[in-house]
């Protein structure tokens, strides 16, 4: 698989509170956004992979509210995590 324990850990020690911390909104958001760009690559690959773009759209919605639930919790939180992934918001 793509992603192994090693780079999961990776993502959440960069992102996280420690390299165990799995549940922040952080790093849950920092792991959607690289599945999401894992997704996109294979898409861009097999276009006619609609159970994985189902998945996709999915994935984006369950980033999409968390970055809701920080922005109306904590907007400096919000803050730090758009611009250390670069998303647009």
């Amino acid at each position: 698989m793509y992603l192994d324990k090693e780079k999961k850990q990776e993502i959440f020690g960069q992102y996280g509170k420690s390299a165990t911390d799995t549940g922040s909104a952080e790093a849950q958001i920092a792991l959607f956004s690289y599945r999401i760009s894992h997704l996109t690559e294979h898409l861009k690959k097999n276009r006619k992979d609609h159970a994985t773009a189902r998945s996709l759209t999915m994935l984006v919605g369950r980033r999409r509210k968390l970055l809701k639930y920080l922005y109306t919790n904590d907007i400096n939180r919000y803050r730090a995590i758009i611009k250390a992934l670069g998303l647009r918001k």
